[in-house]
């Protein structure tokens, strides 16, 4: 076999993303690794071995830090020689994690947050992050002489390999003109930097090389192996609900879609569906339109956009980030039943006003209704539970 331990004589390490300390500790624990960088945004803690570097970029709006941080990941990657083997760790957050831009870094933020106010999804955000970049869309890959062997915790829907972190192990089936497009598509292109459209116009025209596509020759000596997704977060938590006497059902693991439209239908789902003491699961990762100032994400927008919804109801809703972060906030996600938006009335909160400020997180924090967990070292995107007592 390619990857065979006995076919190498060293053993390099890089990892990058939300999940890459503990996924660095459990390969430092199994392999002699000659040399390793990990890159987390994780500031407290660090993989504790004598050959490996952590170092601490930002999250999702990248920084010098990141860059600085690549660049030593790319330094050890150089270090590679042919009968080496390099291991990549990948995981959510590496896009911004791993970062050489082709464009100034202060026009990439802008960018950066730009897309992510957007409301695109992440395979068209995806899309033009990797045709900004010197390593996303499988160009990683040709800094390495070596063998290279990627584990991957997929937090996008499908577990498409060329969309997780933008991709960097694996070819990439869009070009300059899909980047362009999708701007076009969202009225984005007149709205980002000139140094951006310059960019993606030189690749429209052939000026800058494209991403390595499938059927590259540098992929003969890459293998991507996908170690942990949503689905399997799901299964997990549908036979928790077994073992304490609930009847779960898994109703999805693809959710997409704008987050409010996508809970209304899935307490509409429950309510005509569900009978008592059963449990309704889903995954998948939703969007958000920014229009208001206000703070929160996704999954607190999605269970607030159902508070009138299922009022006097003997339902329970969840929705929370796997990561513990949602959106701009500090919280996991939220949680609401049939006496929250009495609750909120008596306090004079209305569940329409906070939506329309995108401001789901003051108002579930007056009812202390937010699910805290802090940074939890992954990312299998989002998670919904529906309980009916």
């Amino acid at each position: 076999p390619l990857f065979e331990r006995s076919r190498h004589k060293s053993i390099y390490l890089v990892a990058f993303g939300k999940a890459s300390i503990s996924m660095a500790e459990a390969v430092c624990d199994t392999l002699p690794i000659k040399e390793g960088v990990v890159i987390t945004h994780d500031e407290n803690n660090r993989v504790h071995h004598k050959n490996v570097k952590t170092l601490v970029g930002d999250h999702p709006i990248p920084t010098e830090r990141n860059i600085e941080a690549t660049d030593q990941a790319l330094s050890t990657i150089g270090k590679c020689k042919k009968n080496d083997l390099l291991i990549t760790l990948i995981s959510g957050g590496g896009s911004a994690l791993l970062c050489k831009p082709r464009i100034p870094l202060h026009d990439l933020q802008k960018t950066t947050e730009l897309l992510l106010k957007s409301g695109l999804d992440i395979k068209e955000i995806n899309t033009i992050r990797k045709h900004l970049s010197q390593v996303k869309g499988g160009q990683l890959t040709r800094f390495a002489q070596s063998n290279v062997l990627s584990y991957i915790i997929s937090d996008v829907v499908g577990d498409p390999l060329e969309y997780i972190a933008s991709g960097p192990t694996t070819s990439d089936s869009t070009t300059y003109l899909d980047a362009k497009k999708i701007l076009e598509k969202h009225l984005l292109w007149d709205k980002i930097p000139p140094s951006v459209q310059n960019v993606i116009e030189k690749g429209v025209k052939g000026e800058l090389p494209e991403t390595p596509k499938p059927g590259d020759k540098v992929f003969h000596r890459v293998e991507n192996i996908v170690v942990a997704n949503n689905t399997q977060a799901c299964k997990a938590v549908s036979e928790k609900a077994k073992k304490l006497g609930y009847k779960p059902t898994i109703l999805s693991t693809t959710l997409t879609g704008e987050a409010r439209k996508v809970g209304k239908r899935f307490v509409t789902h429950a309510i005509d569906n569900l009978s008592s003491n059963s449990v309704l699961v889903a995954g998948g990762e939703t969007t958000v339109n920014v229009t208001g100032n206000g703070r929160g994400g996704r999954n607190q927008e999605m269970v607030l956009s159902t508070v009138d919804l299922i009022v006097d109801n003997s339902l329970v809703f969840s929705s929370f980030a796997t990561d513990g972060v949602d959106g701009n906030s500090d919280a996991a996600g939220a949680v609401a039943d049939g006496f929250t938006k009495k609750r909120a009335e008596t306090k004079g909160l209305s569940a329409n006003k906070y939506l329309s400020n995108n401001d789901s997180y003051h108002f579930f924090k007056t009812l202390d209704d937010l699910l805290f967990t802090g940074p939890t070292g992954t990312n299998i995107m989002d998670i919904q539970i529906l309980l009916h007592l």
